[in-house]
């Protein structure tokens, strides 16, 4: 009984802060670092591969939570390089829960589907799984999802610089030549998410108000939302919370 009332509480006061939300003034581009799967597990008493399933299951919430709100762009970090350090029999179970959750994406059919991250890095079976949810995917209508798998913010701008070099090597510019003309836009062509919005807001969960690298070049001028839940408990009320601060705040971008 006592649960019940708290749910239909929430579920008023996330219509509330709905209700009062400005969504001229919504992102349109946001990032999420989805974190506190395994915690999220100590504290039910759950399996680590349970606590795993249930923040993949939880992607869709998000994602019909942003199309309710104009959200074009939505960046999940899904697994980093670090991640791919984890114990055998973990790392196992947590490729093949990102595998599953990238294929319900492409198949959702409302959604666009976009691998950031380095592809070396990840098993072929994984790489291959990428290839087909973007192929299936295709140029849909719909938000587009990036699902940052086997990414580092660090590795991200190394890997723009030396697609760079390799293109203007191939141009047959010198070492010299590249470092007169280098600019912040020719790094910036180079990213995984070349030819996109940067991200207007960065919401973590869990409790950590640390980026760990996440976007670390196309995040210079976003906004931060740390929030306390765990991923697998993140609700709509948060979200909308996160929405409502933002709008509220002065962007300054850097002036």
């Amino acid at each position: 009984m006592k649960n019940t009332l708290r749910r239909l509480v929430v579920r008023l006061y996330a219509r509330r802060v709905e209700g009062r939300l400005d969504t001229e003034r919504a992102p349109k581009h946001i990032g999420v670092i989805l974190d506190g799967n395994r915690r999220w597990a100590k504290a039910a008493g759950s399996t680590t591969k349970e606590g795993h399933e249930a923040g993949a299951a939880k992607i869709r919430d998000l994602l019909g939570w942003c199309e309710e709100t104009d959200v074009e762009v939505v960046t999940l970090w899904m697994l980093s390089t670090d991640n791919l350090n984890r114990e055998p029999r973990e790392l196992e179970q947590l490729l093949s829960i990102v595998e599953g959750a990238v294929r319900d994406l492409a198949a959702d059919g409302r959604w666009r589907v976009h691998h950031v991250g380095a592809l070396d890095v990840l098993p072929e079976r994984t790489r291959r799984v990428l290839r087909e949810a973007e192929e299936q995917a295709g140029d849909r209508a719909g938000i587009l999802v990036n699902v940052a798998i086997g990414y580092g913010g660090r590795q991200e701008i190394a890997d723009a610089v030396r697609s760079l070099l390799a293109k203007r090597a191939t141009e047959g510019q010198t070492l010299g030549q590249v470092a007169e003309s280098l600019s912040v836009e020719d790094i910036s062509e180079h990213l995984y998410t070349r030819g996109q919005p940067d991200p207007d807001l960065v919401i973590r969960t869990s409790g950590e108000q640390r980026l760990s690298g996440f976007m670390l070049w196309q995040s210079a001028h976003s906004e931060y939302w740390f929030c306390e839940a765990y991923w697998p408990a993140f609700r709509k009320v948060d979200f909308l919370r996160a929405l409502r601060d933002y709008a509220a705040r002065h962007r300054r971008y850097g002036v």
